[in-house]
């Protein structure tokens, strides 16, 4: 490919945290060579320059009672984009997440072109279903991965796999000053605060809250000084304000809205009480000691508990390759086994630091931008062929 050749990059992205990633490589595409973009995205990627073929949010959608009535939109939906792009003909092809939707797309782009294929944001084959490796590998032709231990498990299906970094990385965490404005804002002063995050989705907040509420009436009884502060998630504001009023705590609620708020609350909590997921890469990116605590549906809990493939789920212990993080998973989330867990780490919250700083080091802190790594190595890829 020349220098001076415009490169076609077809973009899909089917919600917000993908418009994040897909705004972030399009920005490196930009910045490394002359590229012109078509295809489905959000603001992010909008702000790029993405003319979006339709509204990202009708893709947005999960679980299957918001799936099932879309249904045969999402099938008009998925021919409509690979249609699109077996018609302009991209060098490539950049799907993000939303496997369900862009995974499909590339199926039929697959059949009936060799158009080059690149996802973003590996399947968790490293945790359960490994098989989806192989079934990948059919319908793409490199994988970009956030996290560093992802690679092998796609390159032994044939499949090139780049590891780009983690966007945690790139997200700006709270300045002493602010952290300090935040306590005296909040009347907190030196007092042990706690940072609670019972999830982002509706049947997390459900069956977590009651859990997450006795265990903070536990722990207060042991530490009747601390403080409790809980940033609440867009969707489930409403939800989070219900049932925390039937707790024995008080938690300072913060604002969907209020981003400063919760950069603060982030930072300036000695101990976090948080639900499974990505959160606690962000807890790490602020180097706040922490304790998971999970439960999911009893039939998901039985499908996962027999296919599950690793010790922990915590992300910062897998990345660190440590066990520094106590979680409670599943029969064992006991609000009392909890709050002694909470009570350890308060207390010894530093034997955590090391583990959370090199989970920062292995994502990519202080080297170049995912973004940017995304995009070279789309570009190298590209070159390759």
């Amino acid at each position: 490919m020349s220098p001076a050749t415009r490169v076609k990059v077809f973009v899909i992205a089917g919600e917000p945290s993908g418009d994040r990633l897909g705004g972030a490589a399009m920005a490196g595409l930009k910045a490394l060579t002359d590229v012109e973009f078509r295809g489905v995205g959000g603001a992010s990627m909008a702000e790029q320059g993405l003319v979006s073929q339709f509204p990202m949010s009708e893709l947005s959608l999960m679980g299957i009672a918001e799936i099932l009535p879309k249904y045969f939109h999402l099938k008009r939906r998925i021919r409509e984009v690979a249609e699109a792009i077996l018609d302009w003909k991209p060098d490539v092809v950049l799907t993000i997440d939303s496997p369900d939707f862009c995974l499909r797309v590339a199926e039929i782009v697959k059949s009936k072109s060799d158009i080059r294929i690149c996802h973003y944001v590996a399947p968790t084959v490293w945790a359960w279903r490994p098989e989806r490796a192989a079934k990948l590998a059919k319908r793409v032709d490199q994988v970009l991965a956030l996290f560093p231990f992802e690679p092998p498990y796609f390159e032994k299906e044939g499949v090139r796999c780049d590891f780009v970094g983690h966007p945690v990385v790139t997200e700006a965490v709270a300045t002493d000053t602010e952290v300090a404005a935040f306590r005296a804002a909040h009347d907190i002063g030196d007092a042990p605060l706690m940072l609670v995050l019972p999830g982002s989705r509706r049947g997390e907040v459900t069956r977590l809250a009651p859990i997450f509420g006795e265990t903070l009436a536990h722990f207060a009884e042991h530490h009747p000084e601390a403080r409790y502060v809980l940033p609440m998630a867009q969707n489930v504001e409403p939800l989070v304000r219900e049932v925390t009023q039937g707790w024995k705590v008080t938690p300072i609620l913060i604002d969907a809205t209020d981003k400063a708020g919760k950069a603060a609350a982030f930072r300036a909590a000695d101990v976090a009480l948080a639900a499974s997921g990505t959160v606690s890469l962000e807890l790490a990116a602020n180097d706040t000691p922490m304790v998971v605590a999970y439960r999911m549906a009893w039939l998901t809990e039985q499908i996962v508990k027999r296919k599950l493939l690793i010790d922990t789920v915590t992300l910062v212990n897998l990345v660190s390759e440590t066990r520094v993080v106590p979680e409670f998973l599943g029969a064992d989330c006991i609000p009392q086994k909890i709050a002694a867990s909470l009570s350890h780490v308060l207390n010894a919250g530093a034997d955590q630091h090391a583990a959370l700083a090199l989970t920062m080091e292995r994502l990519g802190r202080d080297e170049e931008p995912p973004g940017l790594r995304a995009a070279r190595a789309v570009l190298d890829g590209m070159a390759e062929t």
